[in-house]
């Protein structure tokens, strides 16, 4: 079989590739699945607060219009999931508000970091010797691998 005749695309496919409504549609979508990832990052939401971005109300449309992404057919496509419930909270004029404070990005990005921490195992109760909240005592939370302990 011709190397060429293996690669080439069928002629079907090729129409719809070279569709003009298909490839916008593709774009818009790659374009705003971007964004709402984007909002996964409370200091770039900090950032928007602070350039009064949060404030317009044609950006509070788009943020209401966005609401989709929370559908399963399109939330599929997410790969950081704060990302959609950030976007809960920027439906929030409070949140919005409190966004320009310097201490609630901080704030946000540790509740963050503490979730991905613990979203497997939950919260540890056992605190180690180190006063990590890790139970293994060594000060880096990985176990040591020493099965004579016992």
């Amino acid at each position: 079989m011709d190397a060429n005749a293996a690669n080439a695309i069928p002629p079907e496919l090729a129409e719809k590739l070279n569709d003009p409504v298909r490839t916008a549609n593709r774009e818009r979508f790659e374009l705003e699945l971007e964004f709402v990832q984007s909002l996964a990052n409370p200091f770039y939401l900090q950032s928007l607060a602070q350039q009064n971005v949060l404030a317009d109300p044609a950006f509070i449309r788009y943020l209401e219009y966005l609401m989709y992404w929370k559908e399963r057919e399109y939330a599929r496509f997410i790969v950081y999931p704060h990302a959609l419930h950030h976007l809960d909270l920027l439906q929030n004029q409070e949140f919005r508000d409190a966004l320009k404070v310097g201490d609630t990005a901080p704030w946000l990005h540790q509740k963050q970091f503490d979730h991905w921490r613990t979203w497997r195992t939950g919260p540890s109760t056992k605190v180690g010797e180190n006063g990590s909240g890790v139970g293994n005592g060594n000060g880096n939370g990985i176990s040591n691998g020493d099965a004579t302990e016992s």
